[in-house]
């Protein structure tokens, strides 16, 4: 146990440590990531200086080493003199008893120490003889000559009779001193004695020091100048790219007459002046697109007040046929019937097209006010209750006890919510429609789910375009527009809100719409999950449902006024058809379709991008709201038939 809390409380020191560093040296990791600059002329610096220093090491290596071997060739030569003029003066004695012997070796130490050259001055001749007992060393200097000559030295010479050498450094008046001894036997009558010659490194070493300063001054200038040298290079080819940098974001803000300035004729040049064509070229499109997308609100709004005269006239002279209808041949009468229904649907169709149209043109408005969402969701069961009887479906309304307040327009929310539970109707195959509501301190979630075919892979992302469907051959059972959704998801996108779709095949979808309590209020989470919890063990992350924009849609998304910014509002960067962040979900064949005629309410359904263009999806989540550990919310007081 102690060694485990021992153990426990290294690595919780070890991680604070690290916490620490890491909080330290965040701003220098962050230049690092961020500056091109800074990593080439570091690289080049780490890198200039491992070789300068590896090569100033070898060269002050090997200048201290022609010094020394220059050294030990001198004093190497000396001792062979003064080995010969030891044994001269030392053979007359024949034994080591005689009393002239040691004035003899004092003579002889004398001697050799004055024929010592100018620049080995403070060399020391030390004279032993370690196997006669009788004859003390003898010195030319007082210096202890014990600490410069080894015991392993003077065992070779004495004893192993064979010459030694060894460097060895001592200090004298506060300053180490090396030392470069040699020693050597001399045969005698009377046995051999040990001559050593002790030759300081002074001048050696003050050279070698000398070198190794210059090596190292001379070093760090050219380490220095070569970080100059690639921070200049770095900084001409660097600064271009900067340049185009800030050109290129300037453009994505809209300014599209940016350019780059283009200097000489080098790469640099070329890329500036292929830089500043592709803005023309872009700048060129957008203008283009931004008249045909300007071009074709006028026209669809346009014609959609042109056609409300004649329309007027057709349905007043539609309903007096139908009126009459029973006075009416039988196949005439069907067809007064038809042309009624028609009537309704093509006057359904014209709403959702000055409707799309106001959007388009950024003129859609928030009537905001604090109202009670639930009554708004009764009513809509209420109205759609008819519809589901005839297609053998029940609507089950789970709902909060308390009122739950929002700050909406409510007619736009009831006509988002009459879209999706009409299409959950007509898709349930016969099987319950659940309409759940949650909410929190920030938003407000509706979640509508069906039990039928579901949605392929990929179809949460296209079931809001315009007059889109996944199935054109199947037959509609309500008369629906083919843009109810479309106008469901630019309703939730003005409330600054999310309309999210979730499908799989033959497990049903589920739609959710998410708005914000407090009209003006970003989003980041929604009350209730996207994936239903009868899937969400199985089901893989949800991806939102509103749909990127696509090219059809492009021309819209550049000329969106501010009228209709919202947190979801389209960019220039929209006008490429861009995926959803998050992954994708499986999803079965299905349509969107319109509201029958008692709702009053239109759908949106499927049809092709050549349709009128397709609208900008609302806005993902940017964080939580459709992933299975998501927040569930409160749970429905009760279920509501």
């Amino acid at each position: 146990m102690p060694v485990r809390r021992t153990l426990r409380v290294v690595r919780r020191h070890w991680r604070a440590a690290v916490r620490r560093a890491k909080r330290f040296t965040a701003p220098a990791r962050r230049a690092w990531r961020r500056s091109l600059h800074l990593r080439v002329v570091t690289l080049t610096m780490v890198m200039s200086s491992l070789l300068v220093g590896g090569f100033g090491w070898f060269i002050a290596d090997q200048s201290t080493k022609i010094l020394l071997n220059r050294a030990e060739d001198e004093v190497r030569s000396q001792m062979a003199g003064k080995v010969d003029y030891a044994y001269r003066q030392l053979t007359v004695h024949r034994q080591a008893r005689d009393p002239q012997l040691p004035a003899t070796i004092n003579d002889t130490v004398t001697r050799l120490a004055d024929t010592d050259p100018a620049e080995s001055g403070g060399a020391i001749v030390s004279l032993r003889a370690d196997n006669i007992a009788d004859l003390k060393p003898v010195t030319s200097t007082r210096a202890d000559t014990d600490v410069l000559i080894s015991r392993e030295m003077r065992q070779a010479v004495a004893t192993d009779s064979l010459v030694a050498q060894q460097i060895r450094t001592i200090r004298m008046n506060g300053e180490p001193i090396k030392y470069l001894v040699y020693g050597s036997p001399v045969p005698t009558s009377f046995g051999h004695v040990e001559l050593y010659y002790l030759v300081p490194l002074t001048t050696e070493d003050r050279a070698a020091n000398q070198i190794r300063a210059t090596v190292l001054v001379t070093g760090l200038a050219l380490v220095i100048l070569l970080g100059v040298v690639a921070g200049l290079v770095t900084r001409m080819v660097v600064t271009p790219v900067r340049v185009a940098a800030r050109t290129a974001q300037r453009l994505s803000a809209g300014l599209l007459d940016q350019r780059m300035k283009v200097d000489g004729e080098d790469d640099l040049a070329l890329l500036a002046a292929s830089f500043n064509q592709m803005a023309a070229n872009l700048q060129r499109q957008i203008v283009r697109l931004e008249e045909m997308s300007r071009l074709q609100r006028r026209f669809t709004s346009d014609v959609s007040h042109e056609l409300r005269t004649p329309l007027t006239t057709v349905r007043m002279a539609a309903d007096l046929i139908f009126a009459e209808r029973d006075e009416f041949d039988p196949a005439v009468a069907r067809s007064a019937e038809l042309l009624q229904a028609e009537l309704d649907r093509f006057e359904s169709l014209l709403t959702d097209l000055l409707e799309i149209s106001r959007f388009d043109a950024g003129f859609a408005a928030l009537d905001a006010e604090h109202s009670d969402l639930v009554p708004i969701v009764e009513r809509v069961a209420e109205r759609l209750e008819g519809l589901a009887e005839r297609v053998g479906v029940t609507i089950e309304l789970r709902l909060p006890d308390t009122p739950v307040i929002a700050e909406v327009d409510p007619r736009r929310v009831e006509r988002v919510l009459r879209n999706l539970v009409g299409n959950a109707v007509e898709h349930g195959e016969r099987k319950p429609v659940e309409v759940t509501m949650a909410t929190d301190d920030a938003a407000v979630a509706i979640t509508v789910r069906d039990h039928g075919v579901g949605l392929k892979p990929g179809e949460e992302r296209l079931v809001f375009n315009r007059f889109w469907r996944a199935d054109p051959s199947r037959a509609r059972q309500t008369g629906g527009t083919g843009l109810g959704l479309s106008i469901a998801v630019e309703d939730a996108r003005l409330h600054g809100g999310w309309l999210e779709a979730w499908g799989e095949p033959g497990g049903g979808a589920q739609f959710r719409l998410t708005i914000p309590v407090r009209a003006g209020d970003r989003l980041v989470a929604a009350p209730l999950p996207l994936i239903p919890r009868d899937r969400a063990i199985d089901a893989a992350p949800a991806i939102a449902a509103t749909p990127a924009a696509t090219p059809a849609a492009a021309t819209r998304a550049i000329t969106a006024t501010p009228a209709a910014a919202t947190p979801a509002a389209a960019t220039p960067a929209a006008a490429t058809p861009a995926a959803d962040d998050r992954p994708a979900v499986a999803g079965a064949a299905r349509e969107d379709n319109g509201d029958n005629p008692d709702s009053g309410a239109n759908s949106g359904s499927g049809g092709t991008p050549g349709s009128g263009g397709n609208p900008d999806a609302g806005d993902a989540p940017k964080t939580g709201g459709n992933g299975v550990g998501e927040a569930r919310g409160e749970e429905p007081a009760e279920v509501r038939r």
